[in-house]
């Protein structure tokens, strides 16, 4: 049966604890083998973020690249302020988390 909506809203709160998932993977596998990218960098500059990419596996780089979003999918309403602050208290020390694991500033995660 489909989870409830209490459960898939504590469900993709938890995914959203990314350090504990990485740390599994560095874990098993070298650091070096990782290229982690930050969403807000892919959407702001793609083809250099592809690029990067490609570069991290050896692949020739692009040249230009079609900014198209795909499976977009509206939200039926905005987060409230209220919302936003309990994920901030929620994510605060996972933010600080990956700032530290990945060499990251994450500051923009916290407005």
């Amino acid at each position: 049966s489909p989870l409830s909506r209490e459960s898939r809203r504590f469900s993709y709160i938890d995914r959203g604890f990314y350090s504990r998932q990485l740390q599994r993977y560095f874990s098993l596998f070298p650091r070096e083998q990782f290229e982690i990218i930050k969403f807000e960098e892919f959407k702001s500059r793609p083809l250099e973020t592809l690029n990067s990419i490609l570069s991290f596996l050896g692949v020739k780089p692009m040249k230009s690249v079609r900014n198209k979003d795909h499976n977009v999918v509206p939200y039926d309403r905005g987060m409230t302020l209220a919302e936003r602050s309990e994920l901030l208290r929620i994510f605060e020390g996972e933010i600080e988390e990956l700032e530290r694991l990945l060499g990251w500033d994450c500051s923009d995660w916290k407005r």
